[in-house]
């Protein structure tokens, strides 16, 4: 028995990092996963890969048309949702003074109005189909702040925000929704080595973890499978009292300054 037998769960962002790695251990948990991102050659592979369970839509979270085409094409195949996980957003390294306004509404654009939307679109047909989860990712830099990833960080307390408002305007539908806060982890995000066919992978995540050994307790960069545990426990029933929160799964990062 898996922990989300019979249940549809669309993620976004799948194609790759927390998403995928998200989507891979849903599949295996029973569910009948929805892999949503924009990137097609990617996504439809790991659909085709998880087998029958899977499948496959396109869909830029910013586009409310996209949503509205990603969540018929779920309703068609399974007739149902029961979860979504919000997982896809881009950041940008800048100082808030040097930011384009175009790039800030850019990262706006896909990291806080793209949560909103999936909640608006995917809400109502979890509600219809008896209850179930949303699970927002937000960041370590939704609950904190980070130097130079001024737009990133202003849409991850956003997307805490906009957590607690969902969990208590959908909780009498039966609708838990919660957030996940990661702090570094090894994915094309934080490690654009892992785009680049002629890197190392073993020796940029050697790189991260080496930059990372000083600033988090447990010494190292995390990996996306970590994060996609945490995704299960707030998607699966073992996490069935808990609404409303932001759980940060940050190696002992937040928790503040080391002088060993």
């Amino acid at each position: 028995m898996g922990k989300l037998d019979g249940r549809v769960v669309l993620v976004t962002g799948a194609a790759r990092g927390q998403g995928e790695q998200e989507a891979r251990l849903f599949a295996v948990e029973g569910a009948k996963v929805v892999v949503a991102d924009v990137l097609d050659d990617r996504g439809e592979a790991l659909a085709k890969e998880l087998g029958g369970g899977a499948l496959y839509a396109h869909l830029d979270v910013s586009q409310e048309d996209d949503w509205r085409a990603a969540v018929a094409a779920a309703k068609g195949a399974y007739g149902r949702i029961d979860g979504l996980v919000n997982n896809a957003g881009i950041l940008r390294f800048n100082k808030l003074v040097n930011t384009p306004l175009e790039e800030f509404q850019q990262v706006v654009q896909v990291n806080q109005v793209g949560v909103f939307l999936g909640i608006k679109a995917v809400a109502p047909e979890i509600a219809e189909a008896g209850g179930g989860t949303i699970v927002n990712t937000a960041s370590y830099t939704g609950v904190t702040g980070m130097a130079y990833v001024g737009a990133y960080t202003a849409t991850k307390h956003a997307i805490v925000g906009l957590t607690k408002v969902a969990a208590l305007e959908l909780a009498g539908k039966g609708i838990r929704v919660n957030a996940v806060c990661p702090g570094a982890i090894d994915t094309a995000m934080t490690n654009p080595a892992q785009l680049d066919p002629g890197a190392d992978p073993e020796k940029a995540a050697n790189a991260l973890d080496e930059y990372y050994r000083k600033l988090v307790p447990l010494g190292r960069v995390g990996k996306p499978e970590e994060v996609a545990r945490l995704a299960l426990f707030l998607t699966c029933d073992d996490s069935s009292y808990i609404t409303g929160q932001p759980f940060v799964i940050d190696g002992g990062w937040l928790a503040g300054v080391s002088i060993v």
